[in-house]
């Protein structure tokens, strides 16, 4: 199948998923467009000028006309001329165009709840990521999300075992050598559990794990930064600054004086968190498709 029949067979599954093709939403007399005018608008403190609802979502003059008339009949949405420019024209939610908003919004929440707890926690954190992976690649301009930064749990390091293989595997081709190194480092993080002067945090964004860094003991002066990953979903938010500065902190806090690293030269966006962060490049061996680097610092 070429690239064009998939993305619109793509397409034609997804929006039976979503239910883009049911009459209302959420067993409403509202369509899915219509819901969304209404989310626009809920999202603003206050009046919105109509051009820019139509820009926002890309609708034709008259077909976004013909949606807000219906609305306002129901009264959930008012329009008027702005008071600033009397040629444009300004729309706002009623207090009953919020309720009911916010009814459809739960409802919303409800159905792709129940769709994400119908998957395996790992194929739940494989579709998020690829949704991601669509929204980046197409160009959306996404903002800054909250994300939070935490100690290893049960079943973390299996996790971060498995993301480094799939993930190194499909952007560098690195094969099972790779995954069993980076088994055998949480093996021996794991054996040395509790242990001063070593610590982990893994990074979660709407409670999905998408980073993690481990701090480990390389002799008594020198802490060692290992395994630094963060999901391509997830790129761009400062995670994987974050979680340095913690493994910095950390290292320091344990009366360290040193803390280095290893690192393969081909993965530049980490070699930028380090530069950031005061590393500097002090070895480099040259490999089979790259160089191995080894970078160092003062604490």
């Amino acid at each position: 199948m070429d690239m064009v029949a998939e993305v619109r067979a793509f397409n034609r599954f997804y929006t039976a998923v979503i239910g883009m093709l049911r009459a209302g939403m959420h067993d409403s007399p509202y369509s899915l467009t219509e819901a969304r005018v209404l989310f626009e608008l809920d999202r603003t403190a206050g009046d919105v000028e109509v051009g820019e609802v139509k820009r926002l979502l890309g609708l034709d003059a008259g077909y976004l006309s013909r949606v807000l008339a219906r609305l306002e009949g129901d009264g959930l949405v008012r329009r008027e001329r702005s008071a600033v420019d009397g040629r444009r024209q300004v729309v706002g939610l009623t207090d009953d165009g919020r309720a009911t908003f916010a009814k459809l919004d739960e409802q919303s929440d409800a159905e792709v709840r129940g769709l994400l707890d119908a998957l395996p926690e790992e194929e739940r954190s494989r579709l998020v990521a690829s949704m991601g992976v669509i929204r980046d690649v197409l160009g959306e301009k996404r903002d800054r999300v909250p994300f939070v930064i935490r100690p290893p749990r049960p079943g973390d390091l299996g996790w971060a075992i498995g993301r480094h293989g799939a993930l190194y595997s499909r952007e560098y081709g690195w094969g099972p050598d790779f995954e069993a190194l980076v088994a055998r480092i949480c093996a021996d993080f794991l054996d040395a559990q509790g242990s001063p002067g070593q610590a982990g945090w893994i990074a979660e964004v709407d409670g999905r794990r998408v980073g993690c860094v481990f701090c480990v003991r390389k002799d008594a002066t020198t802490a060692q930064l290992r395994l630094l990953l963060v999901d391509p979903s997830a790129r761009g938010l400062g995670i994987g600054a974050r979680l340095v500065e913690e493994c910095l902190r950390f290292a320091r806090d344990s009366g360290y004086q040193t803390i280095m690293l290893w690192t393969r030269d081909v993965l530049v966006s980490a070699r930028k968190i380090y530069e950031a962060a005061g590393f500097k490049l002090v070895a480099e061996e040259p490999a089979a498709a790259f160089n191995e680097q080894f970078w160092e610092r003062p604490l």
